[in-house]
């Protein structure tokens, strides 16, 4: 492990503390972005993730990271190396993708950004290890094997960890968080478009809570 690696990796180590839900978000409009920040964090769920997948998405991830402190801003659906770079531009404390390219993981490497590359299979995960990533986004979670898909690569990957991401819901957060493998898990039930739409802060502060009790419960 070089000191890069290490560094990058006691970083990860120490944003994930603060999980382990990572509410996964699309905004449409930068005007919603610290509302609802505000209301997640409330509910206690600080560890965020806004995917870049709409033209308000920079913005409203800059305008969370200048407002609301105690928000930890990841950017998430990072796709080129381009994206990884706007990632640390915006002040985001940490980056995932839904998958990764070589050109992906040899810029994630070289870069001092936390990051959590997406794998679906043992050969894409045996990629991210060769580059020094042992945290890794299991996507799409259910779809790609769900929680025997996990158990099965315990087996010859005792070193890798896995923040699962991709049809998890409020009613099995907590049997992926069971298994010893997974660190975080990320999931949008919490802050579900619809919701955001309608600027229902105060039921989004409430499904954070819930999320949170269910874990601890």
């Amino acid at each position: 492990m070089t000191s890069l690696s290490g560094s990058r990796d006691k970083k990860l180590a120490d944003i994930l503390r603060a999980g382990p839900i990572v509410p996964v978000i699309t905004l449409e409009r930068v005007d919603d972005a610290v509302p609802l920040a505000r209301a997640l964090v409330a509910g206690g769920l600080r560890l965020l993730e806004i995917t870049l997948r709409t033209p308000a998405a920079a913005d409203s991830a800059a305008a969370i990271i200048q407002e609301v402190p105690e928000a930890i801003v990841g950017i998430g659906t990072v796709l080129t190396p381009r994206d990884l770079e706007r990632a640390q531009a915006l002040g985001a404390r940490y980056a995932l993708s839904p998958g990764a390219t070589p050109a992906l993981l040899e810029a994630a490497a070289g870069s001092e950004m936390p990051f959590i590359p997406g794998i679906a299979t043992a050969s894409e995960l045996m990629g991210a290890l060769e580059h020094g990533f042992q945290t890794v986004k299991f996507f799409p979670a259910v779809a790609s094997g769900g929680i025997p898909a996990l158990k099965a690569l315990a087996g010859p990957f005792p070193q890798a960890r896995f923040c699962p991401t991709g049809g998890i819901d409020e009613k099995n957060a907590r049997d992926w968080l069971t298994l010893p493998n997974v660190v975080a898990i990320g999931g949008s039930w919490v802050c579900q478009t619809s919701d955001i739409r309608a600027k229902a802060w105060n039921d989004i502060t409430a499904k954070a809570e819930r999320a949170v009790m269910s874990i601890k419960a």
